[in-house]
């Protein structure tokens, strides 16, 4: 594990102060969502599929909260990769509803805040529980979110092909090794990810903050880290 810690600069950016100030907006590459300030000396990337029960526990009781503090406080980045792969394993749709939702949240400028309703609220993995009339009640729990325009796109999988992109770029991450993907959830820092046998990290609530801020204070040293 690295050592150290960081110092706020004294000049450094006011932090956000709720997830509904946090910037976003769809990557270049147009499937990658990016949350945060791009400035940030640490960025994590997840690779994420809305019904993996794994991703809800980090979601909800594991590093993600920390990741969000460090984001709000800018010190981090996130970005994310949303797969469906779970429709075609388990049967069902509700993946790529919700991959589509969420798209159609970050055209509203309210995706942080629906993502997280939604990992509070994720289905049994078994049941594909993320339906239509599932997921616009949940965006009711997001203000301003539900509307005629997100209720169509939601209604009519209007972002269909951001969600086939987006799968087809969690496969292409898992490289020849992983041809189907690198599972969820991964994370990739400061483009180096994390290896499966360490992933325990991403639900430690304090390992995982420690190694943000130790990587944030000497970033150079998480480039010569061998996990």
């Amino acid at each position: 594990m690295l050592a150290g810690c960081g110092h706020r600069s004294a000049e450094a950016k006011p932090k956000f102060e709720s997830a509904e100030e946090l910037p976003e907006k769809l990557g270049k590459d147009g499937t990658t969502i990016l949350v945060g300030d791009p400035d940030a000396k640490v960025t994590v990337h997840l690779y994420e599929d809305p019904r993996c029960p794994v991703c809800e526990e980090f979601e909800t009781t594991g590093g993600s909260p920390q990741l969000r503090e460090a984001t709000l406080e800018r010190r981090a980045t996130t970005e994310y990769t949303l797969a469906s792969f779970l429709d075609d394993r388990l049967g069902g749709s509700g993946s790529k509803k919700a991959v589509n939702a969420l798209r159609a949240a970050l055209e509203e400028g309210k995706f942080v805040e629906y993502h997280e309703v939604l990992y509070a609220n994720q289905p049994e993995e078994s049941v594909d529980g993320f339906t239509d009339a599932h997921l616009l009640e949940l965006a009711g729990q997001v203000e301003g979110l539900r509307g005629p325009e997100f209720n169509a796109a939601v209604k009519s999988m209007k972002y269909r092909s951001f969600v086939t992109a987006s799968e087809e770029a969690y496969e292409r991450a898992g490289g020849a090794k992983d041809p189907k993907g690198p599972g969820t959830p991964t994370a990739v820092i400061n483009d180096k990810r994390i290896p499966a046998e360490y992933n325990g990290l991403l639900f430690d609530s304090d390992a995982f903050a420690e190694l943000l801020q130790e990587i944030h204070a000497r970033p150079w040293e998480w480039e010569q880290t061998a996990l």
